[in-house]
């Protein structure tokens, strides 16, 4: 059991030391983000699993606050994992795939960001979500692990490539990007008290 623990947190640390080194790669993503809230676009965030919880999360920092010394308006997102009727209903009369293409194609506009997380970057739903985003000339980035999948491949506007091919690793640094984004986000947008 001690083994387990030991070896799961030296992967975490050596990951997120990794990822220290995408600095200039976050950087420029926070720049695409910012830049969309800047023009009165929000931001749409999804994942399946794991991923669909820090697409929740992170519009919640973003909604709500993430510097609680901040008070500040709110920035609108949207997390597209939430509504069990959209999901279900989609699901089964349209199949997979299409969860949240479908809604990306009626609530995403020009000025929007869609941000899809999938670890392996292979998840069809969230590809398809991000080729509806493109449709609609909103911004599209993916998140996916180190390989990228198909999601490196499909022309997004932002692909970042966490630096791990576990999952539990991956999905551990997709928060922590996410924590560095919004805190950007903030600052940027309402500087800091």
């Amino acid at each position: 059991m001690e083994t387990i623990i030991k070896k799961s947190l030296k992967e975490s640390v050596e990951a997120k030391q990794k990822l220290e080194g995408m600095s200039k790669e976050i950087e420029q993503m926070c720049k695409i983000i910012v830049n969309c809230y800047k023009n009165k676009g929000k931001m749409v965030i999804l994942g399946n699993g794991g991923s669909a919880a820090d697409a929740q999360h992170i519009a919640a920092e973003l909604v709500c606050l993430l510097d609680r010394k901040n008070e500040r308006p709110s920035i609108p997102a949207i997390a597209l994992t939430v509504n069990t009727s959209i999901l279900t209903a989609i699901g089964n009369d349209m199949g997979y795939e299409h969860l949240f293409s479908r809604q990306v194609h009626d609530m995403v506009a020009e000025n929007d960001v869609v941000i899809g997380i999938s670890t392996s970057g292979n998840s069809a739903n969230v590809i398809k979500a991000l080729e509806s985003a493109k449709e609609k000339g909103a911004k599209a980035i993916a998140w996916t692990g180190s390989k990228g999948g198909k999601m490196d491949e499909m022309g997004n506007d932002f692909v970042l490539k966490v630096p791990s091919d576990i999952c539990a690793r991956i999905q551990e640094m997709h928060i922590t990007v996410g924590h560095i984004m919004c805190e950007v986000i903030e600052k940027e947008l309402y500087g800091r008290k």
